[in-house]
């Protein structure tokens, strides 16, 4: 069995992780695509659809929202197109220096 207090604590493991140089750079790289798929997830949570409901409003297989999700696929523009209007949110894109 496993001792609990030899365990890392997450806030300990996360500065062990952003010392590294290399991380910074891809946690960097990431950062969009993080922020799109943490608010598609609240808002899909928030208005109570599974990944299998929002799938049949836009027309495809829960898989592709799932890939999504897990971020294992890139979306196309249109695939969040029609997310948003199947949300019934705004789909805001946004370039900054």
């Amino acid at each position: 069995m496993r001792n609990i207090k030899k365990l890392t604590n997450w806030n300990k493991y996360e500065k062990k992780l952003l010392a590294n140089k290399d991380f910074q750079k891809s946690a960097s790289r990431l950062e969009p695509e993080y922020q799109l798929v943490k608010s598609l997830i609240e808002i899909r949570l928030k208005k109570k659809l599974s990944q299998k409901d929002l799938a049949e409003k836009i027309g495809t297989k829960q898989p592709v929202i799932s890939r999504l999700e897990n971020m294992n696929s890139k979306p196309t523009l249109t695939l969040l197109e029609k997310i948003s209007k199947a949300l019934n949110v705004r789909l805001h894109i946004c370039f900054q220096p």
